[in-house]
């Protein structure tokens, strides 16, 4: 049964929902491990007041009983706690806004102008409520679900960053360093970095400040990753069942991710083909391996059973308290830009969502490949695949 997922709720509304259909069931469910993952994508330094306010924990309303999945659709809700201070104008209700609580002043780099034209509104509101990376405390609380189940079936996700701004981390400082490991460094960092490097971390950290003072915002580079995959996920067969198109895919949708490179990316196209390939080699122990990982995991649109390696770019958030000019919507005049509460870097809170992405894809690619409605049955036939491919 192929995975289903959707969030729904708004930033500023009751809460942030999200909904799974097809985990299977009799799986013992963590709320503590999905309340750390929603802890961990509210932290990086450059973070905004709001993540001051909200304190994201799980709830779960279907599809859960006595600590077990049901096999039935698994509703999560995280609650909103500062809708108590916007209810007059998010309520669900019936009521008439006046004019002067509409949002009249879009912001470049945002949905807000397109959206307002598309769906013929009069507020503004009603797009960027929507499309506010608030959105993806629901993407983390389903993705960390599935990166449970992921877990148990011994896959592991992680990720770390590689650049903020200007700063990028050189490849020499940390690629000679286990995924696991930079890792482990990452979450040592409030900037994610892979490398422990105190003087590095700072440097960044004033970086982050001083174009705070200036009223700017920063984007970045991070890198997601997911070990010990079996070989095959995907299929080469019809372009829609490419599992490289399904990531870039989930990766695109994060706010404000530009770019996605799997393996060696864009380097790859500048790069001598016997520099990219990866070379093939037997071992009686190991079976098929390759002693580089240039493919970033994916060949043919398939799992080639080494570690999935993803690349993301993230530009910077378009809320600047240095605002942008702008056009107001009701006199069609030049105007600065509205200014909603926002961070000045989120690049270390979306390396934590992108993990999130990558478990539902990858946990939906397993289901699909793997239909099981009892989570130990699926274990079974995963341990039996891994074992065929070892003979």
């Amino acid at each position: 049964m192929a995975l289903k997922f959707y969030t729904a709720g708004e930033s500023h509304g009751k809460g942030i929902f999200a909904f799974l259909d097809g985990i299977p069931a009799n799986f013992p469910v963590d709320v503590d491990f999905i309340n750390e993952e929603l802890r961990r994508r509210q932290g990086g330094y450059g973070r905004g007041g709001r993540m001051k306010i909200e304190k994201d924990r799980v709830e779960f309303l279907s599809g859960v009983r006595l600590g077990k999945t049901l096999g039935s659709p698994v509703l999560m809700a995280v609650w909103n706690r500062d809708y108590e201070n916007w209810e007059d104008i998010m309520k669900p209700e019936e009521g008439i806004l006046p004019d002067d609580r509409k949002v009249k002043r879009p912001r470049p780099g945002h949905a807000d102008l397109t959206g307002y034209l598309k769906y013929s509104f009069d507020d503004v509101r009603n797009v960027l409520e929507r499309s506010s990376a608030r959105e993806t405390a629901g993407r983390v609380a389903a993705g960390a679900l599935c990166k449970d189940v992921l877990r148990h079936l011994g896959i592991e996700i992680g990720s770390y960053v590689t650049a903020i701004g200007e700063f990028t981390v050189s490849k020499e400082l940390y690629g000679n360093i286990e995924l696991l490991e930079r890792f482990k460094n990452a979450e040592s960092s409030e900037v994610r970095i892979p490398v422990k490097d105190a003087a590095l971390e700072e440097e960044i950290k004033s970086y982050i400040d001083r174009m705070r003072e200036k009223g700017e915002s920063l984007g970045g580079v991070f890198e997601v990753f997911a070990l010990n995959v079996p070989v095959g996920l995907g299929s080469h067969v019809q372009w829609d069942r490419r599992l490289d198109g399904k990531i870039a895919k989930a990766m695109m949708s994060i706010q404000a991710i530009k770019g996605v490179e799997i393996g060696m990316g864009f380097e790859s196209a500048v790069t001598p083909g016997s520099k990219v390939h990866d070379e093939i080699f037997y071992d009686k122990e190991k079976g098929f391996y390759r002693e580089t990982n240039r493919a970033g995991g994916l060949e043919g649109g398939m799992t080639n059973g080494e570690p999935v390696i993803v690349r993301c770019a993230m530009k910077p958030i378009p809320t600047l308290y240095k605002p942008l000019r702008s056009v107001d919507l009701e006199t069609l005049k030049p105007f600065e830009a509205s200014i909603e509460r926002s961070d000045i870097c989120a690049v270390p809170a979306a390396s934590v969502v992108a993990e999130a992405m990558l478990a539902i894809t990858l946990l939906g690619e397993i289901l699909e490949t793997f239909p099981a409605d009892d989570f130990t049955f699926l274990k079974q036939i995963l341990d039996f695949y891994r074992e065929r491919l070892r003979r």
